[in-house]
């Protein structure tokens, strides 16, 4: 390989390092352009939360531990058949209210049920059933400053999700537009009764 050849394949070795999600991050896994390993990782996910997850949320284990400050167990209506689903969901609460991130973009059947049956939501967040309105975070501005939070506030987990790396990485410089195009963000209030 010619030196002009190495250095154009460094440079895109680097750029592909600073994009978000990076290499072997959970959302870069459920993003791949690999069908096969897209799947794969849908799969694992979908197993985790249907046998771990949410018959420990139903047994009330999951809040008792502590974990109901880490999930929520979304309802929605199903678009398609009009049962109800469940999905449990890392949720965070930002200024007092609560954020969920939808890690397979507008793939998300959850996400598409909240679109289809906006009316029809409802969170389980402890041990209580409240039913909530979901309102789309669309302005990118905004959504970099909750990306900028979460980096600060949970490293580790953003280190996980999309290979945050806090040693080398800084919220202020780090481009965060191709996650903010790609991760939609819903924010939860509860209805009033």
């Amino acid at each position: 390989m010619r030196k002009w050849d190495s250095m154009v394949s460094e440079e895109s070795n680097q750029e592909t390092q600073d994009d978000l999600p990076r290499p072997g991050s959970a959302l870069y896994k459920l993003r791949d352009s690999d069908e096969e390993k897209r799947k794969k990782a849908i799969k694992k996910y979908k197993r985790l939360n249907k046998y771990l997850i949410l018959p420990l949320y139903r047994i009330g284990l999951l809040p008792l531990i502590g974990f109901g400050r880490i999930f929520l167990i979304l309802k929605t209506k199903g678009r398609k058949t009009g049962k109800r689903r469940r999905t449990p969901l890392e949720y965070h609460r930002i200024n007092d209210v609560i954020h969920i991130f939808s890690g397979r973009g507008e793939e998300a059947d959850w996400l598409k049920n909240i679109k289809a049956n906006p009316d029809e939501i409802s969170v389980r967040h402890g041990f209580h059933w409240y039913p909530i309105t979901a309102e789309f975070v669309e302005n990118s501005s905004e959504k970099e400053e909750i990306y900028k939070w979460y980096v600060t506030e949970h490293k580790s987990s953003a280190k996980m999700l999309f290979g945050w790396d806090p040693k080398r990485d800084d919220p202020e410089t780090t481009d965060f537009s191709q996650l903010i195009n790609m991760v939609p963000i819903i924010r939860l209030y509860r209805k009033s009764d």
